[in-house]
């Protein structure tokens, strides 16, 4: 057994010591953690030392992985006992850091192969979640904990599995050591997930993660999405499919695939000219999350909205109108980049001047007339698929969709390269383009 794999196996052993809240009470898990915390100070040097050591600890000769970890686990379960967040949420989720890293590095043993590593990572650490949860459930339940563990365990599955494609994103695009921060970010999510209540069947959930996992992969085959691109989609896809339903789902994922391929069209044309995506065009969680971040948020509205926890009375439709709105403009945007990028005449959208292809701001008409065909292909989809988008609706969110377009245009020429990241202009785009469908909704009254 390699050292690594032994240190993720005392770790998992450590994170195993949280259902102790369950059993004792907060004092004992607060004891427990009290003495491992000292236990790290006192060590620092020698076998134990080498066992507990991250790379890192050895050039200030303290155990501050270890340190930080149980911090991370302390600060969690205080959330726990102080707050709605549930016992079981916070078990599951240490559950699942300790025994999917303890899977990861026996497999990285084995193996080169990302996706493999990833897989048994995502598989492992859902389970240890939903057995976490079921563990905390019987001994918290007493009485009737058969009942408790089935009603619930729709739930668990789907924290589990959203918990793991969290946590495998973070640990792919952080550093292999800040697993608190992995910790804390996944416990936040479940929490979050827990208090929108969705009420699907079991059945309905393992279809969620079969589709969007056997559609994630196709991306990442077809190389449209690296790994990190390729979890970011299935997590926001399994929350779109829970919380919205399939609806949503199609919405979105004609913006993924449509996106996807038109990022391969004339690809060698755009390398030699210089403004093709890198890694052959394959998205990664940065691209997909600024694209894709304002619709997810949506989605979680239209939850909270429908499980009447946001104030005010909103009506859960007008998230679904900011939805395709974002959709409308992140589809809009990508097919007028990736398609009007192949023209050799574009002219920066402030001045009309011509630029250099590839110019931020730089804009076709071949390029602004593809836009409007993606805007219109989402407002079509979602005419087709919800009754509450009417011939007005669908006009508005083509029309959102074009403004968010010219919206990542302007801010392109303006503000990308010196104040904007790509990634931060693609999440303002998106957003406004949500912003103006919900508001041109709300002046010509759709919603009845």
């Amino acid at each position: 057994m390699t050292a690594p794999v032994r240190r993720a196996s005392v770790f998992a052993i450590i994170c195993t010591f949280a259902l102790a809240v369950p059993l004792g009470g907060p004092e004992v898990g607060a004891a427990l953690a009290a003495v491992v915390i000292l236990g790290a100070f006192a060590v620092t040097d020698g076998p134990l030392f080498d066992l507990l050591a991250y790379p890192s600890d050895y050039e200030d000769g303290r155990l501050y992985g270890l340190i930080t970890f149980v911090l991370a686990t302390v600060a969690l379960g205080l959330i726990a006992v102080t707050t709605s967040m549930t016992l079981a949420v916070f078990v599951g989720t240490v559950l699942l850091i300790g025994y999917g890293n303890v899977a990861a590095q026996f497999t990285r043993q084995r193996t080169d192969s990302d996706v493999v590593i990833v897989t048994v990572f995502c598989l492992v650490a859902a389970a240890a979640a939903i057995v976490g949860q079921a563990a905390t459930v019987t001994i918290t339940d007493g009485a009737g904990t058969f009942e408790s563990i089935t009603s619930t365990l729709p739930l668990m599955v789907f924290l589990g599995a959203s918990g793991a494609l969290l946590a495998a994103l973070l640990r792919d695009v952080l550093y292999s050591n800040d697993d608190p921060i992995v910790m804390l970010a996944v416990g936040l999510l479940c929490w979050l997930l827990a208090e929108l209540e969705p009420t699907h069947a079991l059945p309905e959930i393992v279809a969620a993660l079969v589709v969007t996992i056997a559609l994630g992969y196709v991306s990442y085959a077809l190389e449209t999405a690296s790994i990190a691109g390729m979890l970011t989609g299935i997590l926001l896809g399994l929350l779109t499919i829970v919380l919205g339903g399939y609806g949503w789902f199609v919405v979105l994922i004609s913006f993924f695939a449509i996106g996807g391929l038109s990022s391969k069209f004339r690809y060698e044309q755009k390398a030699t000219m210089g403004v093709a995506e890198d890694n052959n065009g394959a998205r990664g969680s940065g691209n997909v999350l600024g694209n894709a971040a304002v619709a997810i948020v949506a989605v979680l509205g239209y939850a909270a909205s429908s499980a009447a926890l946001l104030p005010g009375g909103h009506d859960p439709s007008l998230f679904l109108f900011a939805f395709a709105g974002s959709v409308a403009t992140a589809m809009s945007d990508t097919l007028s980049s990736e398609i009007g990028s192949v023209f050799d005449t574009p002219r920066l959208i402030t001045t009309l001047e011509p630029v250099e292809p590839g110019t931020d701001g730089g804009v076709t008409w071949q390029g602004e007339v593809a836009g409007i065909v993606g805007a219109a292909v989402v407002a079509g989809i979602s005419y087709g698929l919800f009754p509450e988008v009417t011939a007005v609706g669908a006009g508005i969110i083509v029309a959102a969709g074009v403004v968010g377009m010219t919206v990542d245009s302007l801010l392109g020429a303006t503000l990308e390269g010196r104040l904007l990241g790509n990634q931060s202009v693609n999440f303002l785009a998106t957003l406004s383009g949500a912003i103006v469908c919900a508001l041109l909704v709300l002046s010509f009254a759709v919603l009845g």
